[in-house]
């Protein structure tokens, strides 16, 4: 059985913490400045509602954007998953910010700015932009770990880092809502998804495949997009305090993303027994 080498340990070690210890609601509590019960708390069943559909809303722009990156759409010359015509090209701004993921976050937070000023009344509009352009960000993390985009699970696996980050401080302390966990409950529906968009040469977001897909994923995103809408109507939050919330946000799915494609790429090299009793002791290391 090979032995990861002390660099790639060291880089598994970093996804452990990254996975099992998510802490998005502290993330958001720093943002706001409020306690962590007050982000935290339940939602009113109207505002409820309003999230579940921005989310669903949110995880079909997704997935269309992530379909559009297979060959078949690509040759139709639609938008692929990390063509940036979207947003300004990052060229013209290199002096915003050094990289990629920061440049990212610095759109997020625009876009987070006008949700905290304008309240809850923007969030069908905002979501699903703060979404994609978290969608952009993990796919560049994706490539930079040896995904092959082109390849429909691959393409998919992006979207499906939305569920693995959608699990609250809660869950990750209970031993069925692990990592691996998580991927495995997501396992069928990624791959009849994947099936689908690889052997279809018109691609169609509708077909049940993927609407099960799309739903599973928006089911979990929805727990940290509760999350973030709490945390945005904190009183006076504002537009400063909205910008703060959706750059945290970004990073949260950002550092999900680093760690999700480093197990994988891992899993490449090692084996996924290997990776996977690895992993499992390091874990057991954090007392996660």
């Amino acid at each position: 059985m090979p032995t990861l080498t002390d660099a790639d340990r060291d880089a598994l070690k970093r996804a452990v913490l990254a996975l099992e210890k998510p802490g998005l609601a502290a993330r958001l509590s720093a943002a706001v400045g409020a306690p962590l019960d007050m982000i935290g708390r339940a939602l009113p069943a109207p505002i409820t509602d309003v999230v579940a559909r921005s989310t669903e809303a949110a995880m079909r722009t997704a997935l269309r954007i992530a379909l559009a990156s297979l060959p078949e759409a690509a040759a139709k010359g639609e938008q692929s998953l990390v063509d940036a015509s979207a947003i300004p090209a990052p060229g013209r701004f290199d002096w915003i910010g050094g990289s990629s993921e920061t440049r990212h976050k610095i759109f997020a937070g625009v876009s987070g700015a006008v949700g905290g000023a304008f309240g809850l009344a923007t969030l069908a509009v905002e979501l699903p932009l703060s979404t994609t352009l978290m969608l952009r960000s993990i796919a560049e993390i994706a490539r930079e770990e040896g995904e092959d985009l082109a390849k429909p699970e691959n393409a998919l696996a992006c979207v499906q880092v939305f569920a693995l980050g959608g699990r609250s401080s809660a869950e990750s302390s209970l031993s069925d809502s692990g990592y691996f966990a998580v991927r495995a409950a997501l396992a069928r529906t990624l791959a009849e998804a994947a099936r689908y968009a690889g052997n279809k040469a018109l691609l169609d977001e509708a077909a049940p495949a993927l609407i099960r897909f799309s739903t599973q994923i928006a089911s979990r995103f929805g727990l940290v997009v509760s999350q973030k809408v709490a945390a945005q109507a904190v009183p006076i939050v504002g537009a400063m305090g909205g910008a703060a919330v959706n750059v945290a946000f970004m990073d949260h799915f950002q550092s999900t993303a680093r760690a999700h494609f480093t197990v994988r790429r891992l899993e490449r090299v090692y084996g996924q027994g290997t990776v996977r009793a690895a992993y499992e002791l390091e874990k057991a290391a954090l007392g996660a």
